[in-house]
């Protein structure tokens, strides 16, 4: 891995034209499906700069106008620290935890190759898997943590050391819970299309989603509001997978998946798909409303995201 470039050059990767406020500088650490849509919006106030993996996604996204910096977070040392410019004002967090452990050391390496850097606001995106299994009972900010699986506790421990190293440098901190994300290039049509069967409602429990453009309108929320703390995502319309894949079906104009009960699905399905279906919660909010969202319901959301495609 290559030297950080030096501030001035760094700086110079965030000038995207004039009539944008410098002093609305961002750091999006990791840029992939959800990144790439909030880089766009957030460019419309101020500079990006996008932190990802591998050399090819920053060529991609420079490619599409967006600053990109290649960083491996797994490598490397505290003193690979990123020479970021004065008046950085906002950072998002949204690169996976890696696969293994219940650490997310990813994490804890960004916090300390940031070094010095004081930024006003840092907004983290968890999962709502951060509960565990509830058999269905809803669950909100309120509710305690119980992750069931090694990839939800790595997200508790992110959001552990999110809060703590931004109160100690009283840095305003936002975790985001989001649930399952659906969108443009993000339906289940593949699966439709080649007759791959769903769960029959009977035997799963409901399921929570946002369509990506609430995701990204929560994210530029969580930026410029005065808020802090927890919150809960969901376009409040819990459904199960085969519901939610039959409305897709329809939309799109293609057949209905076939439903199969839970012991045929535990020989056809993947180990992380029945990892995700094992878990069965509602996902509601006492915070949420402070964001300002209204999000589309799955029909509206749904059809967003084909109109999007061209289909």
């Amino acid at each position: 891995m290559g030297e950080a470039p030096p501030g001035a050059a760094y700086a110079g990767r965030m000038e995207n034209g004039g009539g944008k406020d410098a002093n609305q500088s961002c750091l999006l650490a990791g840029c992939g499906y959800v990144g790439v849509r909030l880089a766009r919006r957030r460019l419309e106030r101020g500079p990006v700069l996008a932190l990802v993996r591998r050399q090819a996604s920053c060529e991609a996204l420079t490619s599409e106008g967006i600053a990109a910096l290649a960083m491996d977070l797994d490598e490397g040392s505290q003193q690979d620290a990123l020479d970021v410019p004065p008046g950085l004002h906002a950072v998002v967090y949204l690169a996976p935890p890696a696969a293994r452990g219940t650490e997310d050391l990813r994490l804890a390496r960004f916090l300390e190759r940031l070094g010095g850097a004081r930024p006003a606001v840092l907004v983290y995106l968890s999962t709502t898997g951060v509960y565990g299994d509830t058999d269905g009972a809803p669950v909100d900010e309120q509710s305690p943590v119980a992750p069931r699986e090694d990839r939800s506790r790595r997200r508790v421990d992110a959001e552990r050391r999110v809060a703590q190293w931004c109160e100690a440098r009283r840095i305003r901190w936002v975790v985001l819970r989001v649930p399952a994300i659906y969108g443009p290039h993000r339906l289940p049509l593949d699966r439709l299309r080649l007759g791959e069967p769903v769960l029959r409602p009977e035997d799963s429990g409901p399921g929570n989603r946002i369509q990506v453009d609430d995701l990204v309108a929560a994210c530029l929320a969580a930026l410029d509001r005065p808020l802090s703390g927890v919150f809960n995502l969901t376009d409040g319309h819990p459904e199960s997978m085969a519901a939610f894949t039959t409305r897709v079906a329809r939309l799109a104009g293609l057949p209905a998946p076939p439903q199969i009960d839970w012991a045929e699905a535990q020989r056809v399905l993947s180990p992380g798909l029945l990892g995700f279906l094992r878990e069965s919660r509602r996902v509601t909010s006492c915070r949420s409303q402070a964001l300002g969202l209204s999000p589309m319901d799955p029909e509206a959301g749904i059809r967003a995201s084909l109109r999007e495609m061209g289909l």
